[in-house]
């Protein structure tokens, strides 16, 4: 099966997760969500090419030693306030993310990841790397509490002259991403930040500023995981 090659976008920038904000940081209005959503569902979005599933192919499915939830993650995205060429790549972002997971490097990076001299992450809730990566494959978030193997998530576009790329808090089921990052990342930065900020949905959180702990949370840890191994896939 041939792998599909998407194209990345415009300068690398070295951010991934929520800048110099959290869950709970200071951003746009949240009370209402845009009028025109896109709808991204089980790998299709409208006005951008479709999803490629590489878990499709069944040579690497009989011969991978992944758990199945690995080879058939899905997705159920909600696109608010996107044009059609930012739709499109975020719809390359969600398909980094779904190959990436779909890989032993992955797994072993998350199964063998390091901090402060054993196998564990910061901000860790009390979960071993197993249980953590575990979760990632349960995808059940904490406003849609269902081990259903699928992303359920909105993700809504704003700008703001600071150094947020995106944030969200526990409160609502979307994620808020920052045009002045996104228009000029490329697709596996993009799924790197998505990442990141869906880890919060999973109840992963990090401290709110900068520490020397940080980069070794949840979400910064495996949100980077993520944009490097999906630099593979563009």
């Amino acid at each position: 099966m041939k792998r599909s090659i998407f194209i990345p976008m415009m300068l690398l920038i070295a951010l991934v997760g929520c800048g110099k904000g959290s869950q709970g940081s200071e951003g746009p209005n949240q009370s209402g969500l845009d009028s025109q959503t896109t709808q991204i569902e089980d790998d299709s979005v409208t006005g951008a090419a479709p999803l490629q599933n590489e878990v499709a192919n069944k040579s690497v499915s009989s011969t991978s030693s992944l758990p199945s939830a690995a080879l058939t993650l899905k997705t159920n995205v909600s696109l608010m306030g996107f044009n059609s060429t930012q739709a499109s790549k975020y719809n390359q972002a969600i398909a980094i993310v779904k190959k990436v997971v779909a890989t032993e490097a992955f797994r072993g990076k998350v199964i063998n990841f390091a901090y402060g001299g054993a196998k564990q992450f910061a901000n860790n809730i009390g979960k071993t790397n197993s249980q953590i990566y575990q979760s990632i494959l349960d995808a059940a978030e904490k406003l849609k509490p269902i081990k259903n193997n699928t992303i359920d998530l909105g993700v809504k576009l704003y700008y703001a002259a600071n150094s947020v790329v995106g944030y969200t808090n526990p409160s609502i089921t979307y994620i808020n991403v920052n045009t002045k990052f996104f228009n000029t990342y490329s697709a596996n930065q993009v799924a790197g930040n998505l990442f990141h900020e869906w880890l919060h949905k999973l109840g992963y959180d990090h401290d709110s500023s900068p520490t020397s702990r940080r980069p070794y949370s949840v979400p910064y840890a495996i949100g980077y995981m993520i944009r490097d191994l999906g630099k593979n896939f563009l």
